[in-house]
């Protein structure tokens, strides 16, 4: 059965079971690894010099990050907090309309680096909304990041992929009018 929608053409596929509880799993298990790994740097390494990991390449240093990725817009932490707080409620709404296995694994990647990130916006120093994100993986020439930050950036590669296949989180696919014709 196809059904046209905006200029493409969407081949619906049985549904399935919804997906919702793999997205939890998934953001559960990325907030979680996450949390753990910026409490044992903060017990570990902060007020300590870098530790090696690959040479000077790759380097654990913690880093105290008010603003968002390579430390750009520091005046902005109650921005970043209400941003990140929007993407949790739209991957939320997704949610309910979530039959696609890769989009469950990509949005619960996405809400599992948004929440640990809005975490330490909500209860890091210096305040409520006002909280620095703690980075520590520092790659030369590059910026310093968490395992939050390296979640989204997957999450968002994988639904950039998802979306170039045609792939919807309903689990219906979206084709080209030419190609669907064929």
């Amino acid at each position: 059965m196809e059904a046209q929608v905006g200029g493409a053409t969407a081949v619906d596929k049985p549904k399935g079971p919804r997906r919702v509880g793999v997205l939890l799993v998934v953001a559960v298990l990325a907030f979680l690894i996450d949390l753990a790994s910026k409490l044992l740097v903060v017990a570990k390494l902060e007020n300590h010099a870098a530790i090696k990991v690959i040479g000077d390449v790759v380097t654990f240093q913690v880093i105290r990050n008010s603003g968002a990725a390579f430390g750009m817009g520091q005046a902005l932490t109650v921005v970043f907090t209400m941003i990140a707080s929007a993407v949790i409620v739209v991957i939320w709404r997704i949610a309910r309309r979530l039959y696609s296995l890769p989009w469950a694994i990509a949005l619960g990647l996405l809400l599992g680096g948004a929440l640990g990130n809005l975490t330490d916006r909500l209860f890091r120093a210096p305040g409520v909304f006002r909280g620095h994100v703690v980075d520590f993986i520092s790659v030369q020439h590059f910026a310093v990041f968490n395992l939050a930050d390296s979640a989204i950036v997957c999450g968002g590669i994988l639904v950039v992929l998802l979306s170039f296949r045609g792939s919807n989180p309903d689990g219906t696919v979206h084709q080209q009018p030419e190609k669907a014709a064929k």
